[in-house]
């Protein structure tokens, strides 16, 4: 008899125990963590709402992805952008040189290199990657968006710039595909940089009344070109903007995120601090007085 009630008082002592360590446990990680609840089975509903804003916040996470590379590749854009327009500003300034009656031959040949170079630039910015390798101007391929075969350069990407999601069903297209920028309608019809450039170079070259006229029409044509690309930057500039107040949206969709959480789920520090306390207080002394009981013996009781 005394035997089945000695093992019946360790096992309820030792389930209490064990009950009570359980609930520090579980404070202490609610303290740690800042998250009321340990097991979904403590508040269901609960527990279903927080994997839903998680979902959301994964959802966040991607679309913020997203932002990060439209940005790169705007902001690479914007930059490339910048330095077509001076070369075109240049290539103007160079046609005006080349126009004047007062210049030889020579001087023209020497302009021309100049021109040459610039349009060389042209096609290399024409070719930019952006951050991930492809083709910043050619839409949707890898490869390069203009090639050159027999002094012709040629626009070999997609009609299309790659389009990036942002969330909340709206996106964004990272780029301009290269007809955007550098083929316009000039005095002549439908061109492109390359080719105004190209024939005003080979005109230089070949010296003569021809090349004061060459001047000329360049001059006529690069003023077009230039409204082309500076509309260019303005699109950018805009598809910029509108990633930052993407941005903006997102960041109040993570504060709410964030709210409803911790309205949820979340343990309110000074309350759970408090209740870890007392419950580590009870705990002290219920090993206590477990100790103190377990070491009575009926030699102690008949003393």
């Amino acid at each position: 008899m005394v035997t089945v009630s000695t093992s019946a008082f360790y096992e309820r002592a030792n389930q209490q125990l064990s009950s009570l360590r359980k609930q520090a446990e579980d404070l202490q990680v609610q303290v740690g963590s800042g998250e009321r609840l340990t097991r979904s089975s403590e508040d269901p509903l609960a527990a279903a709402k927080l994997r839903s804003l998680s979902r959301r916040e994964r959802l966040t996470e991607i679309d913020q992805r997203n932002s990060d590379r439209a940005k790169t590749s705007l902001s690479l854009a914007d930059s490339a952008l910048s330095s077509i327009t001076s070369s075109i500003v240049r290539a103007r300034d160079l046609a005006l040189q080349a126009a004047s009656t007062t210049l030889t031959d020579e001087n023209r040949k020497a302009i021309a290199t100049e021109i040459e170079e610039l349009r060389g630039n042209l096609i290399a910015l024409g070719n930019t990657v952006d951050g991930e390798g492809e083709s910043l101007f050619g839409g949707a391929i890898s490869g390069p968006a203009y090639v050159e075969t027999a002094g012709v350069v040629s626009y070999v990407g997609s009609a299309n710039a790659q389009v990036t999601e942002l969330g909340d069903g709206q996106t964004v297209e990272r780029s301009l595909v290269g007809p955007d920028v550098f083929s316009f309608n000039g005095p002549s019809g439908a061109t492109d940089l390359f080719a105004v450039l190209g024939t005003l170079a080979a005109a230089l070259n070949a010296g003569g009344a021809g090349a004061v006229t060459a001047a000329d029409d360049a001059l006529a044509a690069l003023d077009p070109g230039l409204q082309k690309a500076t509309t260019a930057q303005t699109v950018i500039g805009t598809r910029m903007a509108w990633v930052e107040t993407m941005d903006d949206r997102r960041t109040v969709s993570e504060e709410m995120i964030a709210q409803d959480r911790e309205t949820v789920g979340g343990a309110d520090f000074a309350t759970t601090y408090t209740r870890l306390q007392e419950m580590l207080t009870v705990l002290e002394a219920s090993q206590a007085s477990f100790v103190k009981l377990s070491g009575l013996s009926l030699f102690d009781q008949l003393r």
